[in-house]
């Protein structure tokens, strides 16, 4: 694919290449707010790609995500990179994931230009350090600790959240206005997301040698994650899954708080917010009903599904009496564990990964203070 094109009109063509959920949701925010995340989107995609590619040993991903890290900060040129990586890549990288790294320049000129980098740049840097670490201890056994699993999902979706709500704040003052409560919200939101999907795609994750899951929730029931098939899961393993759907139930509902934050008349940023709320409801729900599922595709939500999250959100944008009566109709008879438990769950995670590690003489970047003068609208 060599579009030959400007470096944000790029950002547009490759984005449904590389991911249909922020393919659909991305283009419902305001166009300078749209480049950005976009633009944050595709860094963190570049990222995953490194850290997924099985041709590179542990010690050449940590050093090329290091450098990664490196050219997002601006102190390593793009182009020499994204040449010897993309030599670097098998068969197993997808074609697009393959065009987006060798136009890594092309995205890191349109994050050069953005008011909002410093934002970006944080969640990279604590991206590319947090998930490798992690995968570097992967195994069939899963997670040892539920706050193990919170921890993961701050590195690779907390961190995006806290990023998120830095785009909007910089983005509209009326949405600065809610800063501190938004950032009180944020790494819950994002976990709730991404519980979600590491449910859904657990058996997949398996097939490659992952298990993001905690042990001790599932010695609960019973279940030893290592031993585990698709053959041999049962009732017990059933009843973690559904204790987990209740986690990422909690964390949801405070994804939908972080929602109605949002001025109404920012109506693009919430639908950006809502659209994927909804579809992650109705993900549970799939879960819930079908526990025993051994692939992703089992659990997918249905077009007609998506079309209609779509529409009623659409409809319901400026409502948050009828937005509230749309979560609770799509999560009604879902587990639940407490919002407040995931929120202070996911605030944790977050204090953590601001400690420092192992060898560190200085806390890790943590995020900026709530003010609610700052913004940078334009």
């Amino acid at each position: 694919m060599d579009f030959g094109d400007s470096d944000i009109s790029y950002q547009e063509r490759i984005l449904p290449h590389v991911s249909r959920t922020f393919a659909l949701t991305i283009p419902q925010l305001p166009a300078r707010l749209r480049t950005a995340v976009s633009n944050a989107y595709l860094l963190c995609r570049i990222a995953d790609t490194v850290e997924d590619e099985p041709a590179l040993s542990a010690a050449e991903t940590r050093v090329f995500l290091q450098r990664f890290t490196a050219v997002v900060l601006g102190t390593e040129e793009a182009a020499p990179l994204a040449r010897e990586l993309a030599s670097r890549l098998s068969d197993r990288t997808l074609p697009a994931e393959r065009e987006l790294v060798g136009n890594m320049e092309k995205v890191i000129r349109v994050t050069a230009d953005l008011a909002e980098r410093a934002a970006i740049q944080r969640c990279i840097e604590l991206m590319c350090d947090g998930m490798h670490r992690f995968r570097l201890t992967t195994t069939l056994s899963g997670l040892a600790h539920s706050r193990d699993l919170d921890s993961y999902c701050y590195y690779v979706a907390g961190v995006v959240g806290e990023m998120l709500t830095e785009l909007f704040c910089s983005y509209s003052p009326a949405v600065a206005t809610e800063r501190a409560a938004l950032h009180e919200l944020s790494a819950s939101f994002a976990q709730g997301l991404q519980m979600t999907n590491i449910l859904k795609d657990f058996w997949e994750d398996r097939s490659r040698g992952a298990c993001w899951v905690p042990q001790d929730v599932f010695a609960r029931h019973g279940v030893e994650l290592a031993q585990l098939s698709p053959e041999r899961s049962d009732v017990r393993f059933h009843a973690g899954v559904l204790e987990l759907v209740g986690v990422a139930h909690g964390h949801l509902r405070n994804a939908l708080a972080y929602a109605l934050l949002i001025p109404a008349e920012e109506s693009g940023i919430r639908r950006f917010c809502l659209w994927a709320i909804g579809l992650a409801v109705l993900t549970l729900r799939k879960i819930a009903a079908n526990p025993q599922f051994t692939s992703g595709g089992q659990v997918k939500v249905s077009h007609s599904a998506v079309f209609a999250t779509r529409i009623s959100t659409d409809l319901m944008v400026r409502n948050d009496r009828m937005l509230r009566y749309l979560f609770e109709r799509a999560a009604h008879g879902l587990p639940l564990t407490s919002p407040l438990a995931a929120r202070r769950a996911a605030a944790r995670a977050a204090a953590l990964a601001a400690e420092p590690s192992e060898g560190e003489q200085h806390p890790r970047r943590m995020r900026p203070p709530p003010r609610s003068d700052r913004s940078a609208a334009r």
